[in-house]
């Protein structure tokens, strides 16, 4: 199934490991023997799990999954997610996968090759579909009765291009958020083959993937490989601090049959708002604001982020499950002016009451992001260090790199 790093629009939220390749050489060659009351399945190793992944031609499937995360957000981030449901407000795919960063979901899915492809989001009665068929991508929410269209730039190449603006939307499938995590492994991840299982009534194996690396807020990635088509069914983001997965996204239902071509049919309905996506994205402030989305639109934080633009610096510190990003917003204005300041809008304190304690270091002093997967220190000095490791490590950067 065509599709991105979504999720990774969700994938951002998800799992943000940053080395490309599956090497061969690092791979444990660890055969599958216990079953734990799973199914009995011939032995494989990892590597040869891995290729049959990779060979797997499936291009054809519908069915339904369900996603669940559970970041531990506070709730004030929590709402800047967009909460619990799927529908409502915009029709944009962006704002409406990256909810799936919160709460439990539904989403059915059907693929027909990389021309077509469709996600329908259910929360309760209401719907969000993200359609791609042919030259055009379309989005639906059924509440607020909008439409979202945009021409698929790669739908008019010649075979074997990247249909990659379709797949930066498409990316909340378990098959998509696997394919991505394999991309990912590298010299710095332990692979193995772990126990055998069952989803949406299949046999399965268990790819299992961990840091070498300490202080990762990772403890593995478990991907369920169908047994007879190489399809992965299921992706299981696991805490190093334990407690339920983080991220547990998988089929309930699947089935490889052809769907019928009308599955991807959309014709915009009598009365409703239709936006086109391309003179939306024209609108927008470039990769950097994006960085500052949810903090900047708090009252307050304008001078702190530095108002975007061309002023922030990103810089990419170590690698694999331990990389963090730096972020220097280029503004001047530190937390401590923001909460000495008696003008400060409510939303600015309650965002600094919503961040872990205050930390100490080398650097100076900051408060801390906390989640299960990624945390951010943000320095007084209005520095920023974020990746999904633990908040040693990202003391330790801050002192090494201020």
């Amino acid at each position: 199934m065509a599709t991105n790093a979504k999720t990774r629009k969700a994938a951002r939220y998800a799992v943000p490991v940053a080395v490309a390749g599956v090497a061969a050489a690092t791979v444990a060659m660890v055969p599958a023997f216990a079953n734990s009351g799973g199914p009995v399945l011939p032995q494989v190793t990892a590597q040869q799990l891995i290729e049959k992944v990779a060979a797997s031609d499936v291009q054809q499937l519908s069915g339904s999954a369900k996603i669940s995360t559970d970041l531990g957000l506070p709730s004030l981030a929590s709402g800047l997610l967009g909460g619990g449901g799927v529908s409502g407000g915009s029709a944009n795919p962006e704002d409406k996968v990256a909810q799936l960063a919160n709460g439990t979901h539904t989403v059915r899915v059907a693929a027909d090759g990389p021309d077509r492809q469709k996600l329908t989001f259910v929360d309760g009665k209401d719907e969000y579909s993200l359609i791609h068929n042919g030259a055009d991508v379309w989005g639906y929410d059924t509440k607020a009765n909008e439409v979202w269209h945009e021409k698929d730039a790669a739908a008019g190449r010649e075979a074997g291009k990247d249909h990659k603006k379709t797949a930066d939307r498409l990316a909340a499938s378990p098959q998509q958020m696997a394919q991505d995590v394999l991309k990912a492994a590298g010299p710095t991840t332990d692979v193995s083959v772990g126990d055998t299982a069952q989803v949406a009534g299949r046999d399965a194996y268990q790819l299992v993937l961990k840091p070498k690396q300490a202080g990762s807020t990772v403890g593995s990635v478990k991907i369920a490989v169908d047994a007879k088509t190489g399809v992965p069914l299921r992706v299981q983001l696991l805490a190093a601090e334990g407690g339920k997965p983080i991220v547990d996204a998988g089929f309930t239902k699947v089935d490889f049959a052809k769907p019928s071509a009308d599955t991807f049919a959309f014709t915009p309905p009598k009365g409703a708002k239709v936006t086109e996506g391309a003179a939306e994205a024209g609108k927008g402030r470039g990769d950097h604001d994006k960085q500052w989305k949810g903090l900047e639109s708090l009252p307050g934080f304008g001078a702190l982020t530095g108002g975007a633009g061309d002023k922030g610096d990103v810089k990419v510190l170590g690698e694999g499950w331990a990389t963090i990003a730096r972020i220097d917003s280029g503004a001047g204005k530190s937390l401590k002016d923001i909460e000495n300041d008696k003008d400060a809008p409510k939303q600015a304190k309650q965002f600094l009451d919503s961040l872990g304690g205050k930390v100490t270091g080398t650097f100076g002093e900051g408060r801390l992001f906390k989640t299960r997967l990624v945390n951010a220190l943000i320095t007084d000095d209005g520095k920023v260090y974020v990746g999904a490791v633990t908040k040693d490590a990202l003391v330790k950067a801050a002192d090494a790199n201020k």
